[in-house]
């Protein structure tokens, strides 16, 4: 609320909002918090993109933030709604921190969140505070994020420069690793399939970026930051083509374990067929990730590629 304000007094800044007492000291200095559609009526105020941001972020249209429905009690109660879905409401406002009634007010329109539970629903629902955050104002200069915000320029260079990093990562996850009497380079090396100078130095980078630490005689999974890679279309291709690669390389390479899974399926089908296909493709996606999130243990790393390709598409440039 002190960056949205800029240059403006702290009485200006509360009057500009339609309040009659200056309500902006409470805020910058925790005593109290402002609700949603005051929040986003602030925002909205300044000279940063924010409505393009919102549009972005929420994946709506440009008439959901325009005017003065922006920040509109209505909106604020479409956003929770969002981001609150099917999910069951017990579970989510317990890690919410408030009671299964209060969140339901929200639902229903009758109350509005303040803003640190509006931001805490952001996380739980998304994943991505850290970029919600960034719409209002600079990541590396807000005290709260600018750390944070290094962490993650970090580990977003290493998702994609050095994406097996990613793989010795989540080795560091295995219960076998962690019952080692001491870390073990090599031992790492076996679980995922890499060279052990290629794993130690995979460690370091993930040691620089604050996604690994070493506690005892092992290192452990530190703070891990959610890179949506689909910010960035061309990055994201790359990714995805070096996990189908790495795949292909090991598989070819008789480098996969006897229990991998490779097949295919070239058919012709109806449009309608395809869509349903389609659909229990991403829905089978979905499952899965419900499954690893339930796992009790973890005692392999896995990598998943599922490709469902229309062969209809931009035709190859004329060698002409």
């Amino acid at each position: 609320m002190r960056a949205l304000r800029g240059a403006r007094s702290q009485p200006a800044f509360s009057r500009l909002l339609g309040l009659r007492s200056n309500v902006a000291y409470s805020w910058e200095h925790g005593r109290r918090f402002p609700e949603v559609s005051v929040f986003l009526r602030a925002a909205l105020t300044t000279e940063r993109n924010v409505r393009e941001g919102l549009t972005e972020f929420f994946a709506l249209s440009p008439e959901a933030f325009a005017g003065r429905r922006a920040w509109s009690p209505r909106t604020v109660t479409e956003l929770v709604r969002a981001m609150v879905g099917p999910a069951a409401k017990s579970g989510l406002s317990r890690k919410l921190g408030v009671d299964r009634t209060t969140l339901g007010r929200w639902c229903s329109g009758k109350t509005e969140p303040r803003l640190p539970e509006f931001l805490a629903l952001v996380q739980l629902s998304s994943q991505r505070l850290l970029q919600f955050v960034g719409i209002f104002a600079p990541l590396d200069q807000l005290p709260s994020t600018r750390t944070v915000h290094a962490h993650f320029m970090r580990q977003k260079r290493l998702a994609y420069e050095q994406p097996l990093s990613h793989a010795v990562l989540r080795s560091l996850e295995l219960e076998a690793y962690q019952k080692l009497p001491r870390h073990s380079a090599a031992f790492l090396a076996n679980e995922v399939g890499l060279p052990v100078d290629e794993v130690e130095r995979c460690l370091r980078e993930l040691a620089a970026a604050g996604q690994a630490v070493k506690r005892g005689q092992h290192y452990r999974v530190a703070e891990i930051l959610t890179i949506d890679t689909r910010e960035d279309p061309e990055q994201n291709r790359r990714l995805k083509a070096f996990w189908a690669r790495e795949g292909l390389s090991r598989f070819e390479s008789g480098r996969a374990p006897a229990d991998t899974l490779f097949s295919f399926n070239l058919f012709a089908v109806s449009e309608a067929s395809f869509q349903r296909i389609r659909e229990l493709h991403l829905a089978y996606y979905d499952e899965v990730r419900t499954i690893i999130e339930q796992s009790e243990t973890s005692d392999r790393v896995v990598l998943m590629n599922l490709e469902l390709l229309p062969l209809r598409g931009q035709q190859p440039e004329s060698s002409n």
